[in-house]
């Protein structure tokens, strides 16, 4: 009775849209403004050799029932039972999404649970909607914000400038080497630091702990690229003191060498003044600087 109430209140406000003049699909609306939202937990996984962006169930329910209002695009009334699992099934039903499952059912090597988002996925035999440990990719492709217009419109006047870099002047020249200098200096500062950090608590309480974990992950959102502490705690066991002690005098002896062994000070001034005759030739664009790489 329920599911019948919510396909008809859902059919009526796609009348209601055509009757006002507006080729406007209310289920669509509801679906780019669920993907949208920000309490929607996504990840993104390989999906028939292509990567798609998907959610758990569970996290689909949370969101609607945290959030009824987002349901008023469809028509519904959100005190109906079962209305999350009625608009799931709606949106399988209009290919808008689509019910996945895991592709590796057990553990990986070393763990002991299976990986709460899987990094590959195939496509469910019944497609159903379920808040029962399901996964669902999203069918449709998001619309192009505003950011990512202007993004594409600066791509080919980035691309003009890299090739026009040789008859720029000298002080510009000077101005985006130095701006790049630094800008590769602090990212790998912040992964070195990131790293220290890591092995520091390892070694010493057999904790893992990623300071910045997303700063690496490709399909993280500006938001959470730059999260400062991980969201989730670390479930595997602490390894032995054994293993702790034996990685931290291996470190130690690495350390060492590259201590007694490392440039001293006048190796180290004639690479310096090396590398800035090269850094020199380069930006006056003589030939000599191209051989330096080459080794003619």
């Amino acid at each position: 009775m329920a599911k019948k109430k919510v396909e008809k209140a859902v059919d009526g406000a796609a009348k209601a849209t055509k009757k006002q003049g507006k080729e406007v699909d209310p289920v669509r609306v509801f679906a780019e403004r669920v993907r949208d939202h920000k309490e929607l937990d996504t990840r993104w996984a390989v999906l028939q050799e292509a990567r798609v962006e998907y959610f758990r169930g569970k996290d689909f329910i949370a969101l609607l029932r945290a959030h009824p209002e987002l349901i008023k695009p469809l028509g519904i009334e959100a005190a109906i039972a079962d209305v999350d699992l009625d608009v799931g099934n709606i949106l399988i039903r209009r290919r808008l999404i689509v019910r996945c499952d895991r592709v590796s059912k057990t553990p990986r090597p070393g763990k002991t649970k299976l990986s709460k988002w899987p990094a590959r996925i195939e496509i469910y035999p019944e497609q159903m909607f379920s808040e029962k440990d399901s996964f669902y990719a999203w069918a449709f492709e998001r619309r192009r914000p505003l950011w990512q217009t202007v993004l594409s419109f600066f791509v080919p006047v980035v691309t003009l400038a890299c090739c026009l870099f040789p008859i720029f002047p000298h002080w510009c020249k000077l101005g985006v080497l130095y701006f790049f200098l630094a800008f590769l200096t602090l990212i790998f500062g912040v992964l070195t630091l990131r790293a220290l950090i890591f092995a520091i608590f390892w070694l010493a309480l057999g904790k893992r702990m990623w300071f910045l974990p997303n700063i690496l992950a490709e399909e993280a959102t500006m938001s959470e690229l730059f999260q400062f502490m991980p969201d989730s705690k670390d479930d595997e066991p602490s390894p032995k003191w054994s293993t702790r002690i034996a990685f931290g005098a291996v470190a130690g002896l690495i350390i060492w060498l590259v201590l007694v062994h490392g440039p001293n000070e006048a190796a180290r001034a004639r690479y310096q003044k090396k590398a800035s005759n090269i850094i020199d030739d380069i930006l006056t664009w003589k030939p000599k600087a191209l051989s330096a790489f080459t080794g003619t």
